[in-house]
Parts: structure tokens; sequence; C-alpha cells
């Protein structure tokens, strides 16, 4: 009783920012649990040679996000002349549909095909950033997005070991129609206790076209710089998506199970995001969002490098929870930058397209990872990121202060 009265004393935007922390927490939980098996789901629809398993494997693993890259911009331009909510409903229906169906599939093309239509329904969790963004005070803005991203990676980082669980209790195909069933309880739960009250849909001809909304930007320069910075961040954190098992399975000196110990050394950064995310945000809010993301910087610069030169597995646990810490003050801190320069009649087209280069980072992050382990060794993906991250700050720097001079 105490905790629906204090539910009722909360603000429009507090209530939102519980439900969608809520709800992104399941959508990630939905996402992650089906990517373990994905290639091994892959292998049941066909009589596939090692390279052809491979070229499908990856080629159903980008293919969403490829697509989720070139939609997302439509997607916001809608949800800026409709609405949030009614975005975040139209991508929880959609993939809640999809993904029940890839139970059914009899042959990797269809797998591919539903795979692709995932990317077009895609579009949850920018436009459930969106309405934070434009509904909490600009003041308070770090410490919320930082919250939302908390659940997100929450529910990512807990995905992998439920879908485990799923695929050895039941089977492949009952962990995609449960993880349909999981998302359209997220469509259910949003519907009913999402608002969107104060919403004013975009009606100027001006903001309808794409050179309109950079028009109404006061600076392009560093919109257009968090972009690339948050395709780089995406790119540097999955660089080491395609090695990481591998790189576990060098240090166990392939003894032990290192099935289990890799799967925990994936979900460590995940832990370390979930907990401190909220936390850079309120510090951002106080110090500055530009000097939070400058520390994140360094710091993953600095945790990156000893990474390569790791001799057993607890080294690598522990750097990997630092980078998981780092990782904290990039996203959420790009995603305030981004919310505390951006009209609000516009902010939907600006989180879509940051989504897209986000997709595009998720998609060239392993091939830069493949590329340099397969060119090298796995300590050098380490020192490539490193660099990758380094690269990064200079050119957030560069548009940071240029922007404001």
């Amino acid at each position: 009783m105490k905790k629906l009265l204090h539910l009722n004393k909360l603000e429009d935007w507090e209530k939102n920012l519980y439900v969608l922390w809520v709800s992104v927490f399941v959508t990630g939980l939905a996402f992650s649990e089906i990517m373990p098996f994905m290639s091994l789901y892959v292998d049941t629809l066909g009589d596939f040679t090692k390279s052809q398993l491979n070229l499908y494997s990856g080629a159903v693993f980008a293919i969403t996000y490829l697509i989720t890259a070139i939609i997302s911009p439509f997607w916001g331009k809608l949800s800026d002349t409709h609405g949030r909510k009614i975005m975040i409903l139209r991508a929880s229906f959609g993939m809640a549909i999809v993904i029940g169906l890839m139970s059914c599939v009899t042959n990797v093309w269809q797998l591919f095909t539903l795979r692709f239509i995932q990317g077009i329904f895609g579009g949850y969790v920018s436009n459930a950033n969106a309405i934070i963004a434009t509904t909490a005070p600009r003041e308070k803005s770090g410490r919320a997005l930082g919250t939302l991203m908390a659940g997100l990676t929450g529910g990512s980082l807990l995905g992998p070991l439920l879908g485990g669980a799923l695929a050895s209790m039941f089977s492949y195909r009952m962990t995609f129609l449960i993880t349909g069933i999981l998302l359209f309880i997220v469509f259910i739960f949003s519907w009913l206790f999402v608002t969107e009250k104060n919403f004013k849909p975009t009606t100027a001809k001006k903001l309808q076209k794409a050179s309109g909304v950079i028009a109404a930007l006061k600076s392009p320069q560093m919109i257009f710089g968090m972009f690339i910075t948050t395709l780089i961040i995406q790119a540097s954190n999955n660089s080491i998506t395609p090695i990481i098992s591998l790189y576990v399975r060098e240090l166990m000196h392939n003894n032990g199970n290192v099935t289990l110990v890799s799967g925990i050394i994936a979900a460590v950064p995940g832990l370390a995001t979930m907990l401190v995310a909220p936390r850079f945000g309120a510090l951002g809010d106080r110090i500055g969002t530009e000097r939070v993301l400058t520390i994140g910087f360094i710091l993953a610069i600095c945790f990156f490098i000893p990474t390569a030169f790791v001799t057993n597995i607890w080294q690598l646990g522990i750097l990997r929870f630092l980078i998981g810490i780092s990782n904290a003050t990039m996203i959420p801190q790009v995603q305030t930058l981004l919310t505390k320069n951006t009209p609000p009649e516009i902010t939907g087209r600006i989180f879509s397209w940051n989504q897209s280069f986000q997709s595009f980072g998720n998609v060239i992050g392993p091939m830069i990872g493949a590329f340099i382990s397969g060119l090298f060794d796995y300590s050098a993906v380490f020192l490539s990121t490193a660099l990758l991250v380094a690269i990064n700050f200079v050119l957030f720097r560069i548009n940071v202060v240029n922007a404001k001079k």
C-alpha cells in the first residue's frame, strides 16, 4: 500500500521511468537470450559446411542491425509527428510477432527474412529514451537516462543465462516462442502504463525534412559528432565479441568449462554498467556531462591496453569489470548531451539517427575484431580497440570544443 501511495505522488516522467525501466529490462532480456544459440539454431536448419555455417550465422546476426540502421530515421520522423508512445507500441508488438514466428521456420532463408523484418520493427529503446528525454527535467536527464540504460544493460546481462537455461530445459524453438511472449507483455505494459500527456507534434513543414531538422539544431557539429562517437563506442565494445570466448579458451589452455567461464566474462561488463550507470548520470548532472564522458574515454583506454597482456582468467575478469564501469560513462552521457542540445520537437528523429549510427557500430565492430584477430592475434584486438577509443576521444574533444566557441 505504501508503494502504491508513493507511486501516486510521483510526477508523470518518474512514473514513465519506472515503467520503461521494467520494459527495456525485459526487452534487453528478450533480445540477448536468443543470441548465444542463434548459430546453433541455424545449424539445425540445414546440412552446412563450416564456412557456410559461419557465413549464414553472420548474415542472420548482422541483417537486423543493418536494417535498423537504415529504417530508424523513418520511424524517428513518425515519432515526432505522431508520438513516441505509439512507436514503442509498434516496435514491441511487431517484434513479439516476428520473434515468435522464428520458432516455426524450416530453413535458414525464412529465419533470415524474419530477422530482416525484425530490423524494420526496431526502435523500442530509442523511443523509450526519447520519452524520458522529452519529459524529464533537463537538470535530471542524466540520472534518468542512466537509470534507463541500467535497465537495458541488466536485461542484456541476464538474457544469455536465461536463454541458455530455456534452450536446455525446452528447445531452441520454444525459447523463440517464449521470447515473443515476453515482448508481447512489454507491449501490454507499455500500452497500459506509459503516458505522453504533453506531447506536441511537429507540424512545421521545414521540420519534415532532414535539412530542416539540422537547421533547427543550435550546434549541428556537436550533434553529428555525438553520432560518430556513438558508432565508435559500439564498434569498440563489439570488436571483442567474436574473440572473447576464444581468448578465454587460450587463457584456460583449453581446460575446464570454457563455455561457462566465457559466459561469465561476457556478462561481467554489463554487471558493472548496470550498477554504476545511474550514479555516473547523476554525477554528470552535477559536474557536467562532457567531463564524465572524458573520464570514460581515459578509463577505457587505460583498461583495454592491459587486457591485451593478461596471463590468467582472473586478470581478464577484473579488467572486463573495469571496462564495464567505463562503458557506464559513455552511451548514457552521449544520450544526455543529445537531450540537452536538441529541441524537444525533433528529439525523436535525433535519437533515431543516433540509433542508426549505433546499429552500424554493431555491424562494424565484430568485423574489425574478426579481421584484426585473423591478421595478428587476440591481444591485438584489445590494442586496436584502445586505439579506436583514443581516436574517438580526440574527435569528441574537437567537436565539443568547437561547438562551444
